[in-house]
């Protein structure tokens, strides 16, 4: 018998979470059935949008999120023992799957990248950059992108992509580490919101023409800033809420109807798995070789090379 430990949650979230919010938990997981696979995890996921997500679960039950795993026993011909997959197992430290909620990474994944990417930049949070950046705004060369959040695991990725597509990016995040992570990754410019004196006049600053796509990850007050600032028939791409989700209060009015309405913007919301099927296995491939062509980098990706062998806690 193998023992699981999972971390459950304990009672629903008010605010921010807090330590009681979780509990840890023990469990003998069955013998395997014909067509399963016992999991080992090796990464897991802990992701802004479980925050939301977790609303859905009932209090004892595992916290979402996907992993990266080790088939350590099998029962199924298509994953044998040894392989190496993406899981949908939450936070368990091993579990049992009949192989439909499984994803092999790619054949051509080299050893010199980390497998913890595959829960990073070449996994959701880069396919939500990917598919948000190209398909909901529909970035073209020359044109002006306005990333909040920009150093996080899908404004990096944004914003590299957007480089990539000759388009002029401006990216605002919480603290002047990130900034000089954000010049790094070739962002146009990159400001501290939290340090500014006037947030909308550092976005007139960066951009006196205004902006052709926005990537929304924050919501709230800062959007209501940006989006009086796109041009006309600009495209908002709205990722994420980030400054609401832990608020207890009632959350700000939208941006003024008149700007969306007189710059005839277009605004749509999107989850990353709309895209299935053989895009989303060319927009994995486009990310991978840009990681294996440095085109893309991740700040994660030295630290976890050199953790990839340590069991999971």
């Amino acid at each position: 018998m193998v023992r699981a430990k999972s971390w459950t949650l304990k009672k629903h979230f008010e605010g921010s979470p807090t330590h009681s919010d979780f509990e840890l938990k023990t469990v003998e997981l069955p013998s395997l059935k014909n067509g399963e696979v016992l999991l080992e995890a090796l990464f897991l996921t802990v992701d802004p949008y479980m925050r939301v997500a977790s609303k859905k679960l009932k209090e004892g039950d595992v916290m979402m999120g996907q992993q990266v795993a080790r088939v350590v026993e099998s029962k199924n011909s298509a994953f044998p023992a040894g392989a190496l997959v993406v899981a949908f197992s939450g936070w368990s430290t091993h579990s049992i799957s009949d192989g439909k909620d499984l994803e092999k990474l790619p054949t051509e994944w080299p050893d010199t990248i980390p497998v913890s990417l595959a829960l990073g930049t070449v996994g959701m949070t880069g396919l939500t950059a990917y598919f948000g950046l190209l398909d909901i705004c529909g970035v073209k060369g020359g044109e002006t992108v306005m990333v909040n959040a920009a150093a996080g695991a899908v404004g990096s990725v944004v914003g590299q992509i957007a480089k990539l597509k000759g388009c002029k990016v401006v990216g605002a995040a919480g603290s002047d580490e990130k900034v000089a992570y954000l010049k790094k990754l070739g962002y146009d410019v990159a400001f501290n919101y939290k340090t500014v004196e006037s947030l909308e006049e550092t976005l007139k600053k960066a951009s006196p023409d205004g902006y052709d796509c926005y990537f929304d990850n924050v919501g709230g007050e800062f959007s209501n800033i940006v989006i009086p600032q796109m041009k006309k028939f600009g495209r908002v791409a709205i990722c994420g809420a980030i400054s609401t989700y832990n608020s207890t209060r009632p959350l700000p009015p939208g941006p003024p109807p008149e700007n969306i309405i007189y710059q005839e913007l277009r605004m749509e919301g999107f989850i990353v798995t709309r895209w299935q099927g053989e895009v989303r296995q060319k927009a994995l491939k486009d990310l991978l070789q840009w990681v294996m062509e440095t085109e893309i980098t991740s700040r994660q990706r030295g630290k976890q090379r050199e953790r990839r062998k340590q069991a999971p806690c």
